[in-house]
């Protein structure tokens, strides 16, 4: 496989095809990135969400939006609030902030109710966001993994059908030969916990040592308290696709697993703090003992 490296919305990205990229596939790769970017990130003045903050009104959000609010809508009813995008406004009293001050401003604060904050809808090649409030959107629990999905469409619009996408925590494999991949330890990113194969799915995981600051503080937030969560460590998620996968992820932090096999295929490991760890059936033997 021949790779291709940069960096981009605060990761590093790599793409691994079975075929050599022409600059015209990385000049796309690279614009899709960048207007990602430009209109989801609360860490730039001139995105999207940076014009939400600002004040209540209507914003347009492009066609792809449609899928990533409707999983959000999902896992925030399936984790009765837990998984909500307005957790961006618990997260900067925390201090993880467009200015990366880290430092806490003040006790945790739950966030805005999503259901009566925001609604959206699709249209033509735009979606409608219209909120009644000032808001603080973040999409960290699936917006990354949609966005590999996203590069992934277009290395398959150039013809390339064995890849990977390698995002961080989160990857997207398609081709015949099976990918291992090692599961971090959530305390010692030099030790794995275990090893996955990842054969035409997708693999996330998040972690509470991710992005993590001050004393007990990390990016792993329950909507409804505003607190960093407490019980769980780390979890990993395979499914068909790499939004889903990333979501989930999130959302194991909250709800047990059989609430989200209810609407979701998918398997799992998920490693609680006090060293215990649970997962799908076809996960068995996934971990080391």
């Amino acid at each position: 496989m021949l790779s291709h490296g940069f960096e981009a919305i605060g990761t590093q990205w790599t793409l691994s095809t079975a075929e050599p990229l022409d600059a015209s596939t990385q000049a796309a790769v690279a614009e899709l990135v960048e207007g990602y970017d430009r209109t989801y990130s609360r860490f730039r003045s001139d995105s999207t969400l940076a014009r939400m903050a600002e004040g209540a009104g209507s914003f347009e959000l492009p066609a792809s939006a449609a899928p990533l609010l409707e999983l959000f809508d999902t896992l925030h009813r399936l984790t009765r609030g837990a998984v909500n995008p307005l957790v961006g406004r618990s997260l900067e009293v925390l201090g993880y902030d467009a200015g990366y001050s880290f430092r806490a401003s003040g006790a945790p604060s739950p966030a805005a109710d999503w259901t009566d904050t925001v609604s959206w809808s699709a249209g033509g090649s735009v979606v409608e966001v219209r909120t009644t409030a000032p808001v603080t959107l973040d999409i960290g629990a699936a917006g990354k993994g949609q966005l590999v999905d996203l590069v992934s469409a277009v290395l398959e619009s150039a013809g390339h059908r064995e890849y990977v996408v390698d995002a961080g925590s989160d990857l997207r494999h398609a081709g015949g030969t099976a990918l291992r991949v090692a599961l971090e330890h959530p305390y010692d990113a030099a030790r794995a916990v275990g090893l996955v194969s990842v054969r035409n799915r997708s693999l996330c995981a998040s972690a509470v040592n991710r992005r993590q600051w001050g004393d007990g503080l990390h990016h792993v937030l329950d909507a409804r308290t505003g607190a960093p969560v407490q019980a769980v460590a780390a979890t990993w998620t395979l499914a068909a696709d790499t939004r889903t996968a990333d979501g989930l992820a999130t959302a194991l932090f909250f709800a047990e697993p059989r609430e989200l096999a209810a609407e979701f295929e998918f398997d799992y490991v998920r490693m609680f703090t006090d060293g215990r760890a649970d997962y799908s059936p076809a996960m068995a033997g996934v971990l080391f003992t």
